[in-house]
């Protein structure tokens, strides 16, 4: 028998396992209820651990609501599903359960709605520790001037069964983040965008282009340098 180096058999075991844990989502799954509108955005993410009954999926849609001017305006929603068998069923959604999206309005004197919505899911991430996925969505509403922007991490409560907000962060104009991978979980959350000093207006930020980085250690969540406004276990709205 041919020797196989530990090195090759590594590698292959590595691959088979991902196949695995690729294959335990059903090949024709359903959502209940469906995302409202359009589906712009999805991603699987083991909330409550590496098992197929831990297995969530993170939807962002949005719903047309009416064009003017050459415009058209969205509601956009946040929904988080669990699975069971071959469905997904909701268990949180926002603008419905809370932030980070406000309900759009129509102006009294115009076919127009606001606030002005966009939004993306960074992705899945192990924040708070190995095993036990957080789901990190960014959004941005606009109602005045570059309007603020969010980024929230989702996790699940096993103690009260339900999704909520691990730490939201919000700044002015924008703020994006993007999920540095550690080591046996440690994972992190790489952050960019303007920093406004405590007298900045929004037209002048202190610093245009600043960078952070969020972590989670010793039990609470912390950002280096301290660029942006985070709220642990909160919406800020």
């Amino acid at each position: 028998m041919k020797h196989v180096r530990p090195s090759v058999l590594i590698a292959v075991l590595a691959l088979a396992l991902v196949s695995v844990a690729s294959a335990a989502e059903p090949a024709h799954f359903t959502y209940s209820p469906q995302p409202p509108g359009s589906i712009v955005q999805s991603q699987v993410v083991y909330l409550a651990g590496q098992a197929m009954s831990s297995q969530w999926r993170g939807v962002l849609s949005k719903k047309l609501l009416g064009t003017s001017a050459g415009m058209s305006f969205y509601q956009w929603y946040v929904s988080i599903y669990q699975i069971d068998g071959n469905t997904y069923h909701l268990k949180y959604q926002s603008p419905a359960n809370g932030g980070p999206l406000d309900k759009v309005e129509k102006a009294n004197d115009a076919t127009m709605w606001f606030p002005s919505q966009s939004g993306s899911i960074v992705g899945a991430a192990q924040l708070m520790g190995p095993g036990v996925e957080q789901l990190v969505v960014a959004t941005h509403q606009i109602g005045a001037d570059c309007g603020s922007a969010d980024l929230t991490v989702f996790s699940y409560n096993p103690k009260t069964q339900k999704v909520v907000p691990a730490v939201t962060l919000q700044n002015g104009c924008d703020l994006s983040a993007k999920i540095v991978h550690g080591t046996n979980g440690n994972d992190s959350l790489a952050l960019s965008g303007p920093y406004y000093g405590p007298h900045a207006a929004m037209c002048c930020p202190t610093k245009p282009k600043a960078t952070a980085t969020l972590k989670y250690t010793g039990g609470k969540w912390v950002e280096t340098p301290n660029y942006y406004k985070f709220f642990p276990n909160a919406f800020p709205h």
